[in-house]
This record gives structure tokens, C-alpha cells and sequence, in this order.
């Protein structure tokens, strides 16, 4: 699992209720966290999967990483990976994929993420 900025992202971006398994379902989830794209967004209700991309932690105002999806995509595609057609290998549908490109993740500057 990833390390969050603080308690509060930790819970909201690691929620998992009970009567909903569906995170898009549950009225009380705030955060969507998309480990294989380090990405976080906030949910919006409206019955559907939309996610609003966000910046900065609400609850602490850190900057949160970047976005790796258009990376995502290029190493796939680099390996002739089609996500829309192909297996993806399973090493990509977590984080995994980033600690195992330190060279992408140090062209941005950051850290790889940090597994508890």
C-alpha cells in the first residue's frame, strides 16, 4: 500500500465500507486514490465513476504526486502493450510498475512511492 500525506487522506483514500463495495456507491466516500497512476480525485455522487483530480490534500494542503497515467500508457504501449486490447500484466493494475522505473520517476523529481 502506498504512504499518504496524513491520517485523513489515509482514511478516506484507503475506505472500504461494507454495505458498499463499489467506492462510486458509498455516500460517505470523499476520495478515489488510483495507485497504478498515483493518481487522487474527488468522487463526484452522481451514479456514475467521475472523479474530479486534485492537486493539493484537502485535509493538510500537501501537494500530492503527479498523475502518472500518460506515463501508464507510454510504458505499455514501449512494451507493445495494448491496455484496450491486451493483458495488462498485473505489476501495472497497482503501484508496483513505478518502484520498478526509477528512472521515470526520477525524471519528475519525486521519490517512488512508498509501500507500508
Amino acid at each position: 500500500m502506498i504512504e499518504h500525506c496524513c491520517a485523513e487522506m489515509t482514511l478516506q483514500a484507503d475506505r472500504r465500507c461494507g454495505a458498499h463495495p463499489d467506492v462510486f456507491a458509498c455516500p460517505d466516500a470523499l476520495v478515489r486514490f488510483e495507485p497504478k497512476f498515483l493518481e487522487y480525485g474527488l468522487i463526484v455522487h452522481d451514479g456514475g465513476s467521475a472523479c474530479r483530480e486534485i492537486a493539493f490534500c484537502p485535509w493538510c494542503g500537501a501537494r500530492l504526486p503527479e498523475s502518472r497515467r500518460d506515463r501508464w500508457f507510454d510504458t505499455l504501449e514501449a512494451r507493445g502493450i495494448d491496455p484496450w486490447e491486451d493483458d495488462v500484466p498485473p505489476e501495472f493494475e497497482d503501484g508496483r510498475w513505478l518502484r520498478e522505473d526509477p528512472t521515470g520517476l526520477a525524471s519528475t523529481g519525486e521519490d517512488a512511492p512508498r509501500a507500508r
